[in-house]
């Protein structure tokens, strides 16, 4: 697909790539790069970012206000939802494909459906017996099965996301990219790769660990390898952060908890579990690490919400619409009220106060029936192959923004006016590839 002549770039999202923890741990050089410091957005969520840089916008823009979105109408909280359309606006790389350039995503989030030649993504088929069949979805549609060849092994959805989570999930991404880019026949001009080998150990064990900083050593060498295969294959290279993960040192926060508590959540019991009733409930609060969108569905129970989330220990903001307009996250899909988190907490999504009464999906790995993040998931638990319930475990956290939370930045390209933020860096690149 690359043709001579036209620009080539590889850019490159590194999970949980925070600049203090980059310098605390390389000097703030790793493989050759020299990383400089860059603001993300807010809420500084995986999706949320990566919607933001594709589009160039901020949420109240592109709509992606965090990883999971409640259906007002549905009354459904939905996570990690992959269908393109969800990310409004027009994408960064829009007339460099109307000219002819070729454009690939791998591992990015709503990515389904995009307007690109190339697409990967991990799409699992999850069967009538509560089975599930391992699967990426690729276009072309062999593309999955000729990477899985060039690399010499299929991508276990294990290592991506779980307790068995870990730098494999890197590995077969970054071997997968080399293989791609060396296919002189297949490989696009502007390629997106997201590498999520960070993002594991350091919400398992926290930024300051020795775990975190071995995880470190290995995206370094991911990085390296895949940026060999770019820069021989005439690419410019791109690699930015999309989050700093910060250190959890206090207990988790239970939003839920509150809201039920002051008659805002109501609840069902099925077989001694409590879920969630979200069709009789006033008001519900998606977790999402250090932030929580608050869906009240009555304008007059609004004060009565903030006043139970306020009193709330560890909650250190109640944002209101009219604050979300100066944030950029006035959207029809964020939450009357947006909760953040105090320093060294974050918000676990748990209404029930006993172990007894955990839904079904509470113990297993269940991202799109939960309606919150659990970042629990990625220990185990008891009964054997059951996940954890313990929210204590977690030791890493992000969503905030701030001084201390700015992300790497690193380019081949000189960009004269020297991007400052994430949504700047979207506007360079489109900019260049264009000129």
């Amino acid at each position: 697909m690359a043709s001579k002549g036209n620009k080539k770039l590889l850019i490159i999202d590194v999970a949980a790539l925070g600049y203090d923890f980059v310098t605390k741990h390389s000097n703030a050089k790793l493989i050759d790069l020299e990383f400089k410091p860059i603001e993300t957005v807010f809420p500084a969520l995986t999706c949320t970012v990566q919607a933001s840089f594709r589009t160039a916008a901020l949420p109240s823009e592109h709509g992606m206000v965090a990883n999971g979105l409640f259906h007002r109408d549905l009354r459904k909280v939905m996570f990690w939802e992959q269908s393109s359309r969800l990310v409004k606006g027009e994408r960064f790389w829009k007339r460099f494909r109307q000219k002819g350039g070729g454009v690939g995503m791998l591992f990015w989030q709503q990515s389904l459906g995009e307007d690109v030649n190339i697409a990967l993504s991990p799409a699992p088929i999850h069967t009538h017996g509560g089975g599930m069949i391992q699967d990426c979805y690729g276009k072309p549609a062999n593309l999955y099965s000729d990477l899985s060849e060039a690399v010499g092994r299929k991508f276990k959805l294990k290592h991506y996301w779980g307790p068995l989570a870990s730098v494999k999930a890197g590995d077969w991404i970054s071997s997968a990219t080399e293989a791609l880019l060396n296919k002189n026949d297949l490989a696009p001009e502007l390629c997106m790769v997201y590498l999520p080998t960070l993002d594991y150990d350091l919400q398992r064990y926290g930024p300051k660990s020795e775990k975190a900083k071995a995880a470190l050593q290995k995206a370094a060498g991911q990085l390296e390898r895949t940026i060999k295969a770019a820069k021989s294959n005439g690419y410019e290279v791109i690699v930015f952060g999309d989050y700093a993960i910060a250190s959890v040192e206090g207990e988790p926060v239970y939003p839920n908890r509150a809201l039920a508590d002051a008659g805002l959540l109501k609840t069902r019991r099925v077989k001694k579990m409590l879920y969630a009733d979200l069709y009789a409930s006033s008001a519900f609060a998606v977790a999402d690490h250090e932030i929580a969108h608050v869906y009240v569905g009555n304008q007059e129970e609004i004060e009565k919400t903030k006043r139970a989330l306020s009193e709330l220990n560890g909650v250190a903001e109640v944002v209101d619409r009219a604050e979300m307009k100066t944030r950029g996250l006035d959207h029809p899909h964020s939450g009357e009220l947006l909760i953040v988190a105090g320093e060294g907490r974050w918000f676990a999504y748990p209404w029930w106060k006993e172990k007894r009464e955990a839904p079904d999906y509470a113990t297993h790995i269940d991202i799109h029936n939960k309606p919150g993040y659990d970042p629990s998931e990625l220990f185990f638990g008891w009964p054997p192959w059951n996940v954890s319930q313990n929210h204590s475990r977690i030791r890493g956290s992000h969503g905030k923004i701030g001084p201390d939370r700015k992300v790497c930045f690193a380019s081949t390209i000189s960009f004269p006016d020297g991007p400052s933020t994430i949504i700047e860096l979207a506007s360079e690149v489109k900019r260049w590839l264009e000129d």
